[in-house]
């Protein structure tokens, strides 16, 4: 088969892992991309269309938009709907995708001409999105009889919701995202895929116990609670409490690897539980804190999290730093569940019964 991937960048590099499982198993696959990763991961075949980024600027002025249209807390505002829908807000966001279509076009329909694009079995659009706000591409894909597989990630749902044609025509959604599947009535839940194989985690301790947060947002992390928590214990405790951010990501991969406890998120604000963030801390080994609703916890009841919130956040880390021992035992709990639940062959094989049931391969 020939597998597509498109999506606007590859945010996590998690791209990189299904196109290297398709191959494995024999399998044609590219992905392409709008625009460079902000964190530099491979972005495969890349377009580096206008008008789109992951720039500070650009993101800062799209929150200032959404405040301006939505009103209150803007781009954080989550939308109503089973589904939620996506429509222009304004005129101006009318006119400013019907140019963008038409500017991205040029380089597009290129790409699409050059590639055979149209000649792939199946394809996949990440954030449920494609090449077109207008659904032009898709409509040809399936006019063609081709699968559409649809992967949202969290915000593009809650926040943007889906695009009325894409989700029209689209044959599978899936998502890593628990919350979604009470946000679509026809969406189904996949692990995200991780290569567990890149860490060796050890099971010791530093001296001092190294706890770490690494936020890629800080209102969605929760982090403004969790961070003053952390340097309240450092003053009482013998450890040290690391902040990772701003930093590029193989350096953050290493200072969290030497880490002992990493703590994910509180508040539930962008999505509930956990990450790729903790998914990563869960394969090198480290003892993971975040916080899990009840429907998290009957959906993953072998999860190897230790469960916190804004009350408990600090007594259950001094606990741990009291009773090490049981940091040991965490580690070794989620090393074992996240090879069980992520491991990228283990998440492919699952992709792959979604295939069949679909009578695509």
């Amino acid at each position: 088969m020939k597998i597509l991937y498109i999506s606007p960048e590859n945010t996590v590099g998690t791209l990189n892992l299904w196109k290297r499982s398709h191959e494995k198993l024999g399998n044609e696959c590219i992905f392409i991309t709008f625009y460079p990763s902000k964190h530099n991961y491979d972005p495969g075949i890349c377009l580096s269309l206008p008008l789109i980024n992951s720039s500070n600027l650009y993101i800062h002025l799209r929150e200032k938009y959404y405040q301006l249209f939505r009103g209150g807390s803007g781009v954080y505002n989550e939308k109503e709907g089973y589904p939620p829908i996506w429509e222009e807000g304004s005129l101006f966001e009318k006119l400013f995708f019907q140019f963008r279509d038409w500017l991205w076009s040029f380089k597009v329909e290129k790409m699409i001409k050059k590639l055979s694009l149209l000649d792939y079995d199946i394809i996949h659009l990440e954030w449920g999105l494609e090449f077109y706000r207008n659904g032009s591409f898709i409509k040809r894909l399936h006019n063609l009889g081709k699968p559409i597989v649809c992967t949202y990630h969290g915000q593009d749902m809650r926040v943007r919701g889906v695009i009325p044609i894409i989700d029209k025509l689209s044959s599978l959604n899936l998502t890593s995202e628990l919350d979604l599947l009470d946000k679509h009535p026809n969406i189904q839940y996949q692990f995200l895929p991780y290569d567990t194989s890149l860490h060796c985690p050890k099971y010791s301790l530093n001296s001092p116990i190294k706890i770490c947060h690494s936020p890629t947002n800080r209102y969605y992390k929760g982090s403004n609670t969790i961070i003053p928590i952390c340097e309240k214990i450092a003053l009482e405790e013998n450890i040290e409490f690391i902040l990772i951010e701003n930093i590029a990501h193989k350096d953050a991969i290493k200072i969290k690897s030497e880490c002992d406890i990493f703590i994910d998120q509180i508040h539930n604000r962008g999505g509930w539980g956990y990450g790729m963030n903790s998914i990563e801390a869960l394969s090198m080994g480290l003892c993971c804190l975040t916080e899990l609703n009840n429907k998290y916890i009957k959906f993953i009841p072998d999860h190897p999290f230790v469960n916190v919130d804004e009350r408990s956040l600090y007594e259950k880390l001094k606990q741990l730093i009291n009773y090490p021992e049981k940091i040991i035992e965490y580690k070794k709990r989620g090393r074992y569940w996240v090879e069980k639940k992520h491991d990228l062959n283990n998440v492919t094989k699952k992709l792959y019964q979604y295939y069949n049931e679909k009578n695509w391969t």
